[in-house]
């Protein structure tokens, strides 16, 4: 599975808007969903925060991989997004969060949806990977630095 296979470029922000958590969830979901008209962005901020309730995934290191599952979904989506100056994200090692990967997938994924999140998270291990979304002039060297990170593994 390739990242950009279900990457919505439409759905990518550069440098979000809000500074907080719950701003994120619905900036992202917003943007997601008028990119994929499958998704209601209600349905899908609702889904996200409750997720968000069980535990954060701010995973540290100023990265974050909000996902969810979605009843009637047909395939796997996923979406990124930025913050310049960071968001409380109530991360693992409390640090803000800039980097943004949500991850929507059909409610009965199975194991796909865990490879997905685990692939993500190997890119953002990467901290050369990690620079180059934080450096990145536009979405273009965005998606460029993603599809390069994808023809490794």
């Amino acid at each position: 599975m390739k990242i950009m296979d279900i990457l919505v470029k439409e759905g990518a922000i550069l440098d979000l808007a809000t500074d907080t958590k719950d701003g994120v969830l619905r900036e992202m979901a917003q943007a997601v969903s008028a990119a994929e008209p499958s998704l209601d962005p209600e349905r899908l901020i609702e889904v996200l925060l409750e997720r968000e309730a069980l535990q954060s995934t701010g995973i540290g290191e100023g990265v974050a991989i909000p996902h969810g599952k979605i009843a009637g979904l047909e395939r796997l989506v996923a979406s990124f997004a930025r913050s310049v100056k960071g968001v409380d994200f109530d991360s693992i090692d409390g640090q803000p969060t800039h980097l943004f990967f949500l991850l929507v997938v059909p409610e009965h994924s199975g194991g796909q949806h865990l490879k997905a999140l685990a692939r993500i998270s190997r890119f953002l291990r990467d901290g050369e990977f990690r620079d180059k979304l934080r450096d990145a002039a536009d979405l273009d060297d965005v998606f460029r630095a993603i599809d390069e990170e994808d023809a490794k593994f």
